[in-house]
């Protein structure tokens, strides 16, 4: 009897693993599946991050946390960059005016989409089901999810994970 429940607690992480797995895997391609608009108003496909290691980084204006996360990842975006590494900032805001001036006020130097609606539906895809703000993913080139902060992002996240995002 104690085989069988050994047996069937194995299974049922096993089937539990694969779950979170393919609703990980669903919500990385709802990401790059996206269109959004960059700070400029054009049309940003977030295909073309596809293949990259990422720090996917949801923010709003509002959000004064998110405000303290600019400096640490706009210095990981430059100290990363040779090795492939792309920081993207989602905003949940609509207005391309207002976030580009926001972003210059803050030195922000790497790429913002502005999500809009689809911002909140994006994160609750993505594993964020409260919506909590900032909401940071580590995605490494093959597409996987290697961190999944809810809080302010810092360097030392990043440094635990450094090595399986940017193999």
């Amino acid at each position: 009897m104690k085989v069988v429940k050994v047996l069937a607690g194995a299974l049922l992480g096993f089937v539990l693993l694969t779950v979170t797995a393919r609703a990980e895997e669903e919500g990385v391609d709802a990401l790059f599946s996206a269109t959004m608009m960059d700070v400029h108003g054009a049309p940003m496909p977030l295909s073309s991050f596809r293949g990259k290691p990422l720090i996917v980084q949801f923010w709003a204006r509002w959000c004064v946390p998110c405000r303290d996360e600019f400096p640490e990842l706009t210095l990981l975006g430059k100290k990363y960059k040779k090795q492939g590494l792309i920081v993207l900032g989602i905003a949940l805001e609509e207005d391309p005016v207002k976030v580009r001036e926001f972003l210059a006020a803050y030195g922000v130097n790497y790429p913002a989409a502005l999500a809009g609606n689809q911002g909140a539906s994006l994160m609750q895809t993505l594993g964020n089901e409260k919506g909590l703000l900032p909401f940071t993913l580590l995605i490494n080139r093959k597409g996987e999810v290697v961190l999944r902060k809810y809080g302010v992002f810092k360097k030392s996240d990043f440094q635990g994970v450094a090595g399986k995002m940017l193999r």
